[in-house]
């Protein structure tokens, strides 16, 4: 038996010291995070500001891989099928991870067991808000009046079908008892177009998005979905403050990659994201998008994803919600 165990042994112990040694070598060749939105939306923002922070603190080229579509499940499903060596990662979130898998068929994956959840960056409130030229509302209640007394139900932009904006708009119906009409977009860029074009009256979009349109004058702000006021955006009242105590909604962000990915390679990556968000730079930037950075190691932030899969899930079954 010694002499069977003892080769078994040694190749293990030659495996782990391969594994550890190209962990430490890592990385050779450029990494992608795969942002399951189109660019120009808070997502593509914040892993243009990562990958250029992981770039410098891995001495090595990380570039921003955009694969959006079906309410960010296609990315996700990219990612998941990817060698787990650490050069495919992606800047997930809640609509990929916990909003969009019950409503898309082809979201095959488990959003917990099938992939590695690395690092927690933080987490952006949503706003209410409408294009002033179509909606003569100052308020919120002002504002259900006005959807409450149109022929036909407004219609309401969201980032996709599934997003958290989508789950967001359709509370908003469920708590004020008015009719809107959900409108998904492949992301929030192209919603925004629309919204300061007039095509569609109303949006369910991440406050940053929207700041300097909120400020310039072209849309109205009428309450932010967080327990307190956001910084950016003091004189916007809380959905709470409101009127809606219960229309509470944010969008998190985080760094995950394939199931099954080293564990020497994701502590550097936790380590490394972890560091790059204190610096001066990168927590700037994540300030003026609204994000408040919350350190979480590789444990605590798959405990936060399980959580959030369980409540943001039955809360999509719940409300019945669906892919159009």
């Amino acid at each position: 038996m010694r002499r069977i165990l003892l080769p078994i042994l040694a190749a293990f112990l030659a495996l782990s010291a391969h594994r550890g040694a190209e962990a430490q070598a890592w990385p050779t060749r450029p990494v992608r995070i795969v942002v399951v939105f189109p660019p120009g939306g808070s997502s593509d923002i914040v892993a243009r500001v990562l990958a250029d922070a992981l770039s410098t603190r891995l001495n090595g080229r990380v570039v921003v891989d955009n694969r959006p579509g079906a309410g960010g499940t296609l990315g996700a499903i990219h990612v998941a099928q990817q060698p787990a060596d650490g050069y495919t990662l992606m800047l997930s979130n809640t609509a990929p991870i916990t909003s969009s898998p019950p409503i898309y068929p082809s979201a095959t994956y488990d959003p917990v067991q099938g992939f590695t959840h690395i690092a927690y960056i933080g987490a952006t409130p949503l706003v209410v808000v409408a294009n002033r030229a179509l909606v003569p509302a100052t308020d919120l209640r002002s504002l259900i009046e006005w959807a409450r007394a149109q022929r036909t139900p407004p219609g309401f932009g969201s980032s996709g079908a599934g997003s958290v904006a989508h789950i967001a708009g359709t509370l908003f119906e469920r708590q004020t008892g008015v009719a809107l009409a959900h409108v998904p977009y492949r992301g929030s860029a192209p919603m925004q177009a629309d919204l300061l074009g007039g095509n569609i009256p109303i949006a369910f979009d991440t406050l940053p998005q929207n700041i300097d349109h909120i400020r310039e004058g072209r849309l109205r702000a009428f309450a932010v979905t967080a327990r307190a006021r956001e910084p950016m955006a003091p004189e916007v009242p809380t959905t709470a403050e409101a009127g809606l105590p219960d229309l509470l909604v944010e969008n998190w962000l985080g760094l995950s990659g394939p199931a099954g990915l080293p564990p020497a390679i994701v502590a550097r990556l936790n380590a490394e994201t972890n560091a790059a968000m204190q610096t001066d730079a990168v927590r700037q930037r994540l300030v003026e998008h609204g994000i408040a950075h919350r350190p979480m190691t590789p444990v605590e932030f798959t405990a936060f994803v399980a959580n959030d899969v369980q409540v943001i899930g039955g809360l999509v079954r719940s409300l019945g919600i669906t892919a159009q």
